[in-house]
């Protein structure tokens, strides 16, 4: 009913619902007016030709012969009669036969479609609702993020001013609302003041209205902003935004961050107080070909290997199993454990050869000015480089083609970015690349998260997806103390140990084996023991800081399931 009377309600509340509505109704009037006059002129024939018939034959005779239906048991003699018949015959095709089912549909069924699509996709959350996300934007960035809000127990609504685009996304199973982004009212209707975050996915000019119209609603509520440009990010902290990020430049940057060379500080993804989470790839360095239990990584550097990233895949280490050139490893530890790493697993071999970025756009740039910092030299190709500065750094042409690459050092880079926002150019690009250097390093980017299995497969080492950067910076925001999105799908969240492990050790509870989670730290009040000792019983009280993807999280959540202990 609810359903129905929303539906009844857009159709009477909008105007141009209610003005098709009115001409409906006068063409339905018409026709009737014109069978009642039929059916007069019809009893003033017949009685003139010496017949008599009741007025509900009159009605019968008028709408059989108007469809056309014609059972001929009452037929005319006369020829006015007849020539009555073909003109009640004529209106009849013309009126009831081509005009009311048109006009039933253009003035009646269209506009109730819409209506019914439009009470899919709700203009008002219920009164009380509250922690929830309004996402702002059309990117894929958006979808990817109300994806992953959910998964960690958020309302995400998608705002859109279109309805049937609204729509289509409801098809899509996303929660979907319709409302114009620059009016007060939409937000209100959305109880932005409960809300969690507003998160402006749009272009600079739009963001900037979003989250001043915001701040007309609610002062409190925190307003995350994407900037384009850099020149927007001091505009949009003036319009209201709690926090912007300027994500194509953060992608940059942290595609630089995997190239091999400069210092073990550039791998670093991840805090959690004095838990530090760091990549280090293998490729070169003194690990390679080795196995975990032969380095003994844990007594000569005091890190936990958490797992290893190898085309995409992470998956727990293997301490008797080899390790390829192509692995990356995922180390927890302090910043002093990570440096003796570092130490012990030596710098890839330097090399004056420079690596190469392809894209010349945000992304590659801001990647360019991350090399620099770290001391690393870099061509990079762009097919429009007028807009470039340093022109013995930048390399003009096709990165498709084999001269411009040859020219840019492909030959002998130690790493090659990859950085249009083009997924189909990039995989291109990354078998190219792979065919002429299958030793090269090859760092992707990806605009869409379903792309990132197809780059590995092209023949990438480390993808890192746009999509879930942003989705990662915002989660992170969200969930503080509680869980850090440290890569694609791979998190690190706190969790209470359970009231069955109280008493056991880390080895005597198998968590690593039952669920996938590797234990990186043990906190009990404001102490924090990064690496514990895998002999000591767990006490009640204390928590766990654990590292796993969504899977690995959901099959802890299922194998502890009771309540955490208390001491």
């Amino acid at each position: 009913m609810k359903f129905l009377a929303a539906q009844v309600g857009y159709l009477l509340q909008n105007s141009s619902s209610r003005r098709n509505l009115r001409f409906l109704v006068n063409f339905v009037l018409t026709l009737v007016a014109m069978v009642v006059l039929y059916s007069v002129v019809f009893h003033w024939i017949m009685q003139r030709d010496g017949q008599e018939y009741s007025w509900v034959t009159g009605f019968y005779w008028t709408l059989t012969v108007m469809s056309t239906l014609g059972f001929g048991d009452i037929t005319f003699t006369s020829d006015l009669g007849r020539l009555f018949s073909i003109i009640v015959l004529l209106t009849g095709i013309i009126f009831l036969l081509v005009m009311l089912p048109f006009t039933f549909i253009q003035f009646f069924y269209a506009p109730w479609l819409e209506a019914q699509a439009r009470a899919l996709a709700p203009r008002e959350l219920p009164v009380g609702t509250s922690n929830h996300v309004i996402v702002v934007g059309d990117d894929p960035a958006a979808l990817h993020l109300n994806k992953k809000a959910r998964q960690y127990g958020y309302a995400c609504m998608l705002l859109r001013s279109d309805s049937k685009a609204a729509t289509d996304l409801y098809d899509q199973g996303y929660a979907v609302a319709v409302g114009d982004y620059d009016d007060a009212g939409t937000y209100r209707r959305l109880r932005v003041d409960g809300a969690a975050m507003v998160v402006a996915l749009d272009n600079d000019m739009r963001n900037a209205n979003v989250a001043f119209t915001v701040r007309e609603v609610s002062p409190a509520t925190p307003i995350v902003s994407k900037a384009d440009q850099e020149e927007s990010l001091d505009i949009l902290k003036l319009a209201g935004s709690t926090q912007v990020f300027h994500f194509t430049h953060l992608l940059g940057e942290a595609l630089a961050r995997r190239a091999r060379g400069g210092d073990m500080q550039s791998g670093i993804i991840g805090r959690i107080g004095e838990i530090v989470v760091a990549e280090w790839p293998v490729m070169g360095s003194r690990l390679e070909g080795r196995t975990l239990r032969e380095c003994a990584l844990r007594s000569v550097a005091g890190v936990n290997v958490v797992g290893v990233w190898e085309r995409g895949r992470f998956e727990l280490p293997d301490p008797d199993q080899a390790l390829p050139p192509g692995v990356v490893l995922m180390l927890a530890g302090t910043e002093g454990q990570i440096e003796k790493f570092r130490e012990f697993a030596g710098e890839a071999p330097l090399t004056d050869a420079p690596a190469v970025i392809l894209g010349g756009g945000r992304v590659g740039r801001a990647a360019a000015g991350q090399l620099r910092r770290r001391g690393i030299d870099y061509r990079l190709v762009e097919k429009n480089p007028g807009k470039l500065m340093e022109s013995h750094r930048v390399v003009a042409g096709n990165a498709a083609d084999l001269d411009v690459l040859v020219k840019a050092g492909i030959r002998q880079a130690p790493t090659v970015f990859i950085t249009t926002h083009n997924d189909d150019m990039n995989i291109y690009l990354a078998i190219y690349c792979r065919k002429l250097r299958p030793d090269i390093q090859i760092i992707s980017r990806a605009t869409l998260d379903r792309n990132i299995g197809v780059l590995h497969a092209a023949g990438a080492d480390l993808v890192i997806s746009y999509a879930s950067l942003v989705a990662n910076t915002v989660i992170n925001l969200l969930n503080p103390d509680k869980v850090l999105m440290l890569n694609e799908g791979l998190n690190m969240f706190r969790m209470a140990v359970p009231a069955e492990l109280v008493g056991k050790s880390l080895a005597e509870s198998r968590i690593r084996q039952l669920t996938g989670c590797n234990v990186a730290a043990v906190s009990a009040g404001e102490g924090l023991e990064v690496n514990p000792d895998p002999d000591r019983p767990l006490a009640a009280g204390t928590r766990l800081l654990l590292i796993g993807n969504a899977a690995a999280e959901q099959r802890f959540l299922e194998r502890f399931p009771s309540r955490p202990a208390t001491s």
